[in-house]
């Protein structure tokens, strides 16, 4: 999600390449978000090429945010 919170729309084998995991795993975690909304994908082609594009929805990134804001105050509470 904090890759889709700074970029409008980001590829499969970016995602891939950038986290450093399998296809599998990332499509797994893909579908996750795809399922819970937070993410919206959209299928087309390069050429001949297939491409799969992901996107945050405003419900992914309100809930993004709120995860960020509630990281945030865990830290803020403990800290000595």
């Amino acid at each position: 999600m904090s890759i889709l919170m700074v970029n409008d729309r980001y590829d499969f084998n970016s995602f891939k390449q950038i986290l450093q995991v399998t296809d599998g795993n990332l499509a797994s975690h893909l579908r996750h978000l795809e399922n819970a909304e937070y993410i919206e994908v959209e299928k087309s082609f390069a050429g001949r090429k297939p491409l799969t594009n992901y996107s945050a929805t405003s419900a992914g990134k309100k809930a993004f945010q709120a995860h960020l804001n509630f990281l945030e105050n865990l830290i803020n509470e403990n800290k000595p």
